[in-house]
């Protein structure tokens, strides 16, 4: 139907295809998080008496589909956790990422949806979401303008607690 719209010969060599390779791009990978089943993050017990701080995973990358106009936004995230006597796989984070990035999406609605999955699950102290995407919404339509755009969500100790706070920004924020 967008070929049709755009006017393009769709009976083209090139193009006869297209639909189908595009149905299946969208549905099995740009938008593969809306056919996932629902999951739980496998969980470890922290060992009696020991003390763990912040645990951080920088530089997850983020590919999603802007909700509003179709068009991909892209960048990196940062998610941290305060345990409280729960650890969950380090490579959970990047797939829980990836889980709720690969559908249509707003950025803001996305970095909430992460901290508050983690927080449930994890049922830690406090937990802090951080990404940074370049929107082709912005790019190449409209303003045709780069930008990155931040987004940010700090639950439980990383939002009350300006110390941890400070820490798990700074981490966010922090150079390759």
């Amino acid at each position: 139907m967008v070929l049709e719209g755009l006017g393009v010969d769709g009976d083209h060599p090139h193009l006869c295809d297209t639909p189908q390779r595009t149905a299946e791009a969208w549905r099995d990978e740009l938008c593969a998080g809306l056919n996932e089943n629902p999951f739980s993050l496998e969980v470890f017990p922290t060992e009696e008496g020991a003390e763990t701080g912040l645990v951080a995973l920088n530089r997850i990358p983020v590919k999603s589909i802007c909700a509003h106009h179709l068009l991909p936004f892209h960048g990196e995230a940062t998610v941290g956790y305060v345990p409280n006597g729960h650890l969950c796989g380090l490579s959970k984070l990047s797939r829980v990422v990836d889980h709720f990035a690969r559908r249509p999406q707003l950025q803001e609605q996305l970095t909430s949806e992460i901290a508050q999955f983690l927080a449930g699950e994890l049922g830690a102290h406090g937990v802090g979401v951080v990404i940074r995407a370049s929107h082709y919404c912005m790019e190449f339509r409209g303003v045709n303008h780069p930008g990155t755009m931040t987004t940010n969500t700090l639950l439980g100790l990383l939002n009350d607690d300006p110390i941890l706070r400070g820490e798990f920004m700074g981490l966010a924020d922090a150079a390759p």
